[in-house]
């Protein structure tokens, strides 16, 4: 199907589309509609011809766009995935391997190693999971298709700025359905104001330079606002009984007030004497609670949700030597690493269940098999992966 353009009058372009109009005419007719949007936008002609001719949408990303899991993860499964022992000791190596490079990146944005590094982990597992949809495809069918379509646009105008620059291959730019790429999950927009070539060959590349991206996720948190040589925040103790109705992120208030209410760092020594900070309690008065600063919100706007933070945080810390979380989560089943998932995944196999391939993550067809076994057992029957049913399933 290819995309032909023909000359009509002086400086009007149109398009014949011919396959692909019978077999989505909305999408041909989109796609011909925003030609002259991504012209002003900077995309010159022959990049939008090229990188469209043969485009066919991929209407997954509607269903990804459209779906509203009713799984939701409690704070606990969350953190246990993301912030196992396995990512600890991979982060570790990391930071070893690439110390040259991070300590250039520090000197010139301030932000220090252990914090890129969380980010890299968190995002692509250290560039092991970057991905798999083609960003022109997936941009485009969002930009025709679904909901938010101008904020799709933006970014597909934006794609393929990136490829006219040739920054990036154009077979290697596949990422999330949602558009965004590379080791740190930038997208297209966001690469094109930070992303930075820290290894000098004349392009900016996050899919396959480290230094790249390294430097410009720390590029990201400067301009968010990163303060160097600060914490991001730490575990504190409430007093029995305080009231943390009202209190969040953005509700800061001087040490010395949370010092005479009670709070105590989770040791129990004296809270630091200046600054102003947010409580921040994710599970509840009687789980963890944190006094959260400045650099948590650069954390919060890389992906503007609070568990993400605190999981970039809470890796970062354990990268620099610190150990879990001191108060447990309010919980009887804790939740479970990636390798712990992994072996429940490859239990339920060994039970006669078809769970697709074990790789630690828990999806539908998991969680099927999970609440299968749960009512077998006895268990509650809410298709959660916790420590409880992995137990019961290695006893047989």
């Amino acid at each position: 199907m290819f995309l032909q353009r023909i000359a009509f009058g002086a400086s009007a372009l149109v398009f014949s589309l011919p396959a692909l109009a019978q077999s989505d005419p909305e999408f041909a007719r989109c796609l011909s509609q925003l030609r002259g949007p991504a012209l002003q936008a900077g995309v010159r002609a022959e990049t939008f011809d090229r990188h469209t001719r043969d485009l066919v949408p991929d209407m997954s990303v509607i269903e990804r766009l459209n779906f509203q899991p009713e799984f939701r993860l409690p704070i606990w499964d969350y953190l246990a995935g993301l912030v196992d022992q396995e990512r600890v000791d991979e982060g570790r190596a990391q930071l070893q391997r690439h110390a040259q490079v991070l300590q250039k990146v520090q000197e010139r944005y301030g932000v220090d190693p252990a914090t890129v590094v969380a980010v890299w982990g968190v995002e692509s597992n250290f560039g092991q999971s970057f991905g798999r949809y083609p960003l022109v495809q997936a941009l485009g069918t969002l930009s025709c298709h679904g909901r938010r379509q101008g904020f799709f646009r933006g970014e597909f105008y934006a794609t393929l700025r990136i490829l006219q620059a040739g920054h990036i291959a154009p077979e290697r730019l596949t990422g999330s359905w949602a558009g965004a790429f590379g080791h740190t999950q930038f997208m297209p927009s966001t690469f094109e104001r930070l992303a930075e070539d820290f290894d000098g060959d004349g392009k900016a590349d996050l899919m396959d330079s480290v230094p790249d991206a390294l430097a410009s996720t720390a590029h990201f948190l400067q301009k968010a606002g990163w303060q160097a040589g600060q914490s991001w925040g730490f575990e504190v103790r409430l007093p029995q009984g305080m009231g943390i109705a009202g209190e969040g992120r953005r509700t800061r208030r001087p040490m010395s007030e949370w010092s005479a209410r009670g709070l105590r760092l989770v040791d129990g020594s004296p809270l630091p004497a200046s600054g102003n900070a947010g409580l921040l309690a994710p599970a509840g008065p009687d789980g963890p609670a944190f006094l959260v600063l400045r650099n948590f919100d650069a954390l919060f706007s890389y992906n503007a949700a609070e568990s993400y933070g605190l999981a970039i945080a809470h890796l970062s810390d354990r990268l620099r030597g610190g150990g879990p979380f001191v108060t447990p989560w309010p919980t009887d089943d804790p939740g479970l690493s990636r390798a712990e998932r992994r072996e429940l995944q490859g239990l339920l196999i060994l039970r006669g269940h078809d769970i697709g391939p074990v790789d630690g993550m828990l999806g539908e067809r998991s969680r099927a098999a999970i609440r299968i076994e749960q009512e077998r057992l006895g268990q509650e029957v809410d298709g959660r992966g916790g420590q409880k049913i992995l137990r019961a399933l290695r006893g047989g």
